[in-house]
């Protein structure tokens, strides 16, 4: 896990926010399924809601700093799956992610 306050990495690569893509109407009705399901949203720390609009992203780097995996969210509802994380871990010779 990385910290990055300043933004930097995240800038560079390539996430920004979008007001459009976190408030969409898929967007919307999941976190009616919430209220719905009586689900409690997840605690968001106060300094992260200074840009609550901001899109994340999946990346997996390798020990030299090479970027293995990337997946740069189109909305908060666009995850990876876990296998496909896995498999470019495993495509490069990590056995050791099992």
């Amino acid at each position: 896990m990385l910290l990055d306050p300043g933004r930097n990495i995240y800038r560079g690569f390539g996430l920004g926010s979008s007001y459009s893509k976190v408030m969409s109407f898929q967007s919307l009705i999941k976190y009616a399924e919430y209220i719905v399901l009586g689900q409690e949203f997840p605690d968001i720390p106060p300094r992260f809601l200074e840009d609550l609009y901001q899109l994340g992203g999946d990346f997996v780097l390798d020990e030299g700093g090479n970027v293995i995996f990337s997946h740069p969210c189109k909305n908060p509802l666009d995850r990876p799956k876990v296998a496909h994380i896995m498999a470019a871990i495993l495509s490069r010779g990590h056995p050791s992610a099992l």
